[in-house]
């Protein structure tokens, strides 16, 4: 085979293209209608994800592909062309392939038509770019397979109609076998054999940044077989039919077939991936190195998992048993890993029922009606005489913390104390049910009385405690409790600061203001807690309020939803953090010992408390008010003068079960702090892995604008200009 000859083919089938106005037609309905629905979903969701538009894609790539590849070779048969070409010293693997990869560069020149979309969301957020790589790689995997299947439909036939008909039935097949419209009417393990030849599985795995060699061998191989399906039907037309060089041919042909086909069935048991997302989300941390590599006895998991499990959790399933593998391969064999299906047998049953595994419930279409079916697919960790039982892994993404957390709590020696201060009319841990769950499997939850009465001892923090939390005092503390919090400091304490400044009065509705006493503790190590209101125009929660029979979704400048400050283990690897009604810190510039950790864009700024609340009273900022303000500090008195750490946060509310539902984040910051302040920072890299897409916020509307009608209309435009360009000067230059 000469690559010169198939590099010749391919600029031929290249220049075909950019000299027909029907490949400019095609281009421009693709991406004008690719890009419309994306942007729809993108200013929605107000996510820095193309998301959006890849889950479009192979929905959209069934129909533009077949129409790019149906004239390849029908039209070279249709026109008499083909003999000729055979004729010439080609061979039918460089015909195929020079119009194979002419095909694929014009349909991924088409696709790169939205990058500047991409550019765009990457310039005004912190989107990964990692995981863009990864989806634009997956493109063009899926693209080569379409267009290797509409080759081999060209090649069949001398009519292009009839080559995009069954080139778009192929591909739409494929697309199909994976959706819950096929699957549920198909029994469940014949379900999962058709959803591992489905293009949606594997182009969704590579699309979240994952490049997994089960997926590249199912694009390579499906890309490769049709390929070869149509050098075959190029090759015969120089063989008799009633020879056996035909009949080598095609038996050739179905062995091949039938191995790629069994290849992707048991492709399953390879395994090899390469993690392109920025903060490897999808890779054992080194935080779960170090814990499992340093276990001196054995601990054992368990996971139950059925074989009939239905298509859409096994992308779940395959995620977990590869981070099980991962997890015992850095235990140094201290973790056994030992996978049970309790559908074998009654005593497979009862292991997972003594376990705490549950069966989980999902419908197949039996007799022509939905019916349940029952399964498993849970986990339980066994150390000593201690369990940890997942029942139902409804979830990958978090299950790393969630293991290790639960290894290094079986096997510490000692459980750290978090103690919450009472009185004041503080806050108390019971009010935060989402925090204190998500830290009680770690710590042990305490409270310390600040406020005691007249016949008890002075307030004191005792050193047991390893963590001071004082959440949202409504009255100034004493003196005493103030004197208390830094005695326990000096000594080395550590202490998670929520300063609610202000008291949100609902009947008004306005913000009135409140003195906590902690701002002179917080003057002492040289930051100022300020006592006005934060808005962000920028960058802010939205909210849901009534007019008259409508629900209007708007957003809330009083409510921003905050971006990573200084770099710092809390926060690291994190997108943004929402925040109500919170107040700002300030402090002198260059003071190493005070960290930012959370602050608002440009277009942020303050007013003062007793303004009107209602999200429809417009704040009424100008351009000389707006800057960027922090909404929360860390403070490591070890780098100045002093000892201890602190954690202060100008909002209370952030922790409160709503704002921690809405936004994760939060809750992965709070807990991350409680890390940090208690010294145990091995776990925080594992627990922020959040595969929540940054806050997609732009400084102006102008930027917003330009993004969108700048992709919308200026790439379908440039592409149209281009072909109007092109082909008008080709017409003189083909009649001279």
């Amino acid at each position: 085979m000469s690559f010169r000859q198939v590099s010749e083919i391919t600029r031929r089938e290249l220049r075909g293209f950019f000299d027909q106005p029907t490949a400019y037609v095609l281009a421009v309905a693709f991406l004008g209608l690719g890009l419309y629905l994306a942007f729809r979903s993108l200013f929605a969701m107000s996510y820095a994800t193309l998301r959006p538009f890849f889950d479009l894609l192979p929905w959209l790539l069934v129909v533009f592909v077949p129409a790019v590849a149906m004239k390849s070779l029908a039209e070279e048969r249709r026109g008499r062309t083909l003999e000729w070409l055979l004729a010439q010293p080609l061979t039918e693997t460089e015909i195929v392939l020079g119009k194979f990869a002419g095909n694929w560069l014009f349909v991924m020149i088409t696709v790169a038509g939205t990058l500047p979309m991409a550019l765009g969301v990457l310039m005004a957020s912190e989107a990964d770019p990692g995981i863009m790589l990864a989806q634009y790689l997956g493109a063009a995997l899926l693209a080569a397979q379409m267009i290797a299947i509409g080759i081999w439909a060209s090649s069949i036939t001398r009519n292009q109609i009839t080559a995009f008909i069954l080139g778009a039935t192929i591909c739409l097949v494929l697309v199909l076998l994976g959706s819950p419209v096929v699957q549920i009417g198909l029994p469940p393990g014949l379900g999962n054999l058709a959803a591992q030849l489905s293009v949606i599985s594997h182009f969704e795995n590579i699309a979240r940044g994952v490049v997994d060699l089960r997926d590249l061998l199912y694009f390579a191989s499906t890309c490769g077989l049709f390929l070869l399906l149509a050098v075959a039907s190029l090759g015969r037309e120089r063989l008799s039919h009633a020879g056996d060089a035909y009949r080598r041919l095609r038996l050739g042909t179905g062995v091949i077939a039938l191995a790629v086909v069994l290849l992707n069935l048991l492709g399953g048991y390879v395994r090899g991936r390469v993690d392109l997302t920025r903060d490897n989300l999808f890779t054992l941390s080194a935080g779960s190195r170090d814990m499992l590599g340093g276990l001196d006895d054995m601990v054992n998991l368990t996971l139950f998992t059925s074989d009939d499990l239905p298509p859409e959790i096994q992308l779940r399933v395959r995620d977990v048993r590869d981070l099980v593998a991962d997890m015992a391969g850095a235990s140094n064999g201290m973790l056994a890993v030992r996978t049970v299906n309790p559908d074998d047998g009654d005593e497979e049953a009862g292991e997972a029922t003594s376990m705490g595994i549950v069966q989980i419930e999902f419908n197949v279409l039996r007799d022509d009606e939905l019916q349940v079916k029952r399964g498993y697919f849970g986990l339980s960790v066994t150390y000593a005489d201690e369990q940890e039982t997942i029942p139902v892994i409804d979830r990958a993404d978090d299950l790393e913390f969630r293991l290790v957390s639960a290894i290094a709590r079986m096997t510490a020696e000692r459980q750290p104390r978090l103690a919450f201060a009472r009185g004041f009319d503080a806050k108390e841990a019971f009010q935060y049910g989402a925090f204190r769950q998500s830290v009680a499997d770690r710590y042990s939850i305490t409270t310390v009385e600040l406020e005691p009465d007249s016949a008890s001892p002075p307030p004191s923090v005792p050193d047991s405690i390893d963590v001071l939390v004082v959440a949202a005092p409504a009255r100034p503390l004493s003196d005493g409790a103030v004197d208390a919090i830094r005695a326990y400091l000096d000594q080395g304490g550590a202490a998670l600061l929520l300063l609610e400044r202000h008291l949100f009065n609902p009947q008004s509705p306005t913000i009135m203001p409140v003195t906590t006493g902690l701002e002179d503790l917080l003057a002492d190590y040289g930051v100022t807690a300020s006592g006005d209101i934060v808005f962000d125009m920028a960058s802010a929660e939205r909210v849901q309020m009534r007019q008259g029979i409508f629900t209007v979704v708007r957003e809330y400048p009083l409510w921003p939803v905050a971006f990573r400050g200084d770099d710092h283990p809390t926060n690291r690897d994190l997108g943004n953090a929402t925040f109500g009604w919170a107040a700002p810190f300030t402090w002198e510039e260059g003071d190493s010992a005070v960290t930012a950790l959370w602050t608002t864009t440009e277009s942020g700024g303050t007013r003062p408390p007793g303004m009107m609340a209602d999200p429809s009273f417009p704040i009424g900022a100008t351009q000389d008010e707006v800057a960027a303000q922090t909404l929360a500090v860390a403070i490591d008195a070890s780098a100045g003068a002093g000892d201890g750490r602190i954690i202060a946060v100008g909002d209370s509310d952030f922790l409160e079960d709503q704002f921690a539902q809405a936004n994760s984040q939060n809750l992965i910051f709070a807990a991350n702090a409680i890390d940090w302040l208690a010294q145990d920072e091995a776990l925080i890299a594992i627990r922020s892995k959040d595969r929540t897409p940054p806050t997609l916020a732009f400084e102006s509307d102008g930027g917003r604008n330009a993004l969108k009608w700048g992709s919308l209309l200026g790439v379908p435009a440039v592409f149209a200009l281009f072909g109007v360009a092109r082909v008008t000067r080709r017409g003189p230059r083909a009649q001279r």
